[in-house]
């Protein structure tokens, strides 16, 4: 088990929800995309295409030390969406479960799926 920071784990999350049939992409939060935006009124030149992890953001309760990540998926419509977003919730919480030490925390992680359809 490797203890990992925010960056570590959305990385991970990111590659657990994408290997999830049906997911297509993630999409950015509102946060990411003012943030790229305004990097990009800095500098002239520079990717435009977001890093998966852009479409997951991880923080840890204050309260409980335990992981808060939300995943934002983009679904096809050849699946239901709610089985894509079971799926996609399971697989990432079990991959940054193995991830994350569980000392006193008896839900070291929680996944929230937000979904838009493609």
């Amino acid at each position: 088990m490797t203890s990992l920071g925010a960056a570590g784990i959305e990385r991970a999350a990111a590659e657990a929800a994408l290997s999830v049939p049906g997911v297509t992409g993630l999409q950015p939060s509102l946060r990411h995309t003012l943030a790229v935006a305004g990097a990009r009124v800095r500098r002239a030149v520079g990717s435009t295409t977001p890093s998966p992890e852009a479409g997951i953001h991880a923080e840890r309760s204050p309260r409980t030390g335990a992981w808060i990540i939300e995943v934002r998926c983009v679904v096809t419509r050849n699946r239901r969406a709610l089985d894509t977003a079971r799926d996609v919730q399971e697989h990432v919480g079990s991959t940054v479960s193995s991830l994350v030490p569980c000392a006193d925390t008896p839900e070291p992680v929680t996944v929230v799926i937000v979904t838009r359809l493609e």
